[in-house]
């Protein structure tokens, strides 16, 4: 079939890549415009665009489907649309312009975490598996009726952004999967049941850890928050990323500290920063867990270890 590709971030770089080497032609990308990035703010073409250059396939940018995106879609005659986190929405008549319509491969288990982040709040409320969605575009946010899914175990260590990048290798052969069925006639597609739960955008406040909350919420949330928009934290009314957090290992007065065992942690009044041999402990509700690696206001990433010795024996609370 002719296939049009919507999409933006590096996550959605597998999925088009699979398409084209399904035999399928991609006669199309649809991406978002260049975007200033890094401290020169250089214009950069999305990972998407980078991609479609690379491959050969003429490339739309557009920050919006409006009529103009239309036309220039139309033009190519697609026979089916597909997305993957373009970031915009696609309303009529778009919608309806490929004679197959559109998909759309969502990185949940619809209708749980509709939305733009759906990875992200999946980590921060402990959701105990991941995956992903092929559903039918509709006018309503990912309401679509759903072609197939697939789902795994969360991995109560990886950030989301280590989740996104597994689950978009995943979520290609899957797509790629329901995209021969459209063509054969084989596809099918059952409404999605069960509650909606949504997941918005998250803002930078989203990303503030909450000592006073038990350490396993904090520890979900700063995995959520990872890389994008990151978690963070004060110290004298300065901003402190915190760039990796775990479980606290077992005491560290020997230097060899390496055992999983959280048991013998100090209890710390939340927030309670506590500087030791090889490790930096700080409070939360129910037990102390441990920096990793921070990055002070003005300063590069640092090993939390080196940015505790330059506390010295002053005490320390973060909020």
């Amino acid at each position: 079939m002719r296939l049009v590709f919507a999409g933006t971030p590096s996550v959605a770089v597998p999925s088009l890549e699979r398409l084209v080497a399904s035999g399928h032609e991609v006669v199309g990308v649809v991406t978002r415009p260049d975007a200033p990035l890094g401290r020169k703010r250089v214009l950069t073409p999305s990972p998407v665009a980078a991609a479609a250059e690379r491959l050969g396939i003429p490339v739309i940018k557009a920050a919006r489907l409006d009529a103009d995106a239309t036309a220039e879609v139309e033009a190519l005659r697609p026979d089916l649309g597909v997305v993957v986190a373009y970031g915009g929405l696609v309303r009529e008549p778009l919608l309806s312009l490929p004679r197959h319509g559109w998909i759309n491969l969502h990185f949940s288990l619809l209708p749980a975490w509709r939305g733009a982040a759906p990875v992200q709040h999946a980590i921060i409320a402990g959701d105990e598996l991941a995956g992903a969605s092929v559903f039918r575009l509709v006018p309503e946010l990912d309401a679509g009726d759903v072609f197939a899914m697939l789902s795994r175990p969360a991995d109560p260590t990886a950030t989301a952004g280590e989740t996104l990048e597994a689950l978009a290798v995943e979520g290609a052969g899957l797509l790629a999967d329901v995209v021969d069925a459209i063509r054969d006639g084989s596809a099918v597609a059952t409404a999605q049941t069960g509650e909606p739960t949504f997941a918005p955008k998250l803002a930078i406040d989203d990303a503030r850890l909450d000592w006073s909350r038990p350490a396993r919420e904090v520890l979900a949330r700063s995995r959520g928050v990872t890389p994008e928009p990151g978690a963070w934290t004060t110290i004298d009314g300065e901003r402190l990323k915190v760039l990796e957090v775990r479980e606290a290992l077992t005491s560290d007065v020997s230097g060899a500290g390496d055992s999983a065992d959280a048991t013998d942690a100090p209890l710390l009044a939340p927030g309670e920063v506590r500087p030791e041999r090889r490790r930096v402990l700080v409070g939360t509700a129910d037990r102390a867990i441990e920096l990793v690696r921070v990055q002070p206001a003005g300063k590069g990433a640092m090993t939390a270890a080196d940015w505790g010795r330059g506390l010295g024996d002053r005490a320390v609370v973060l909020v």
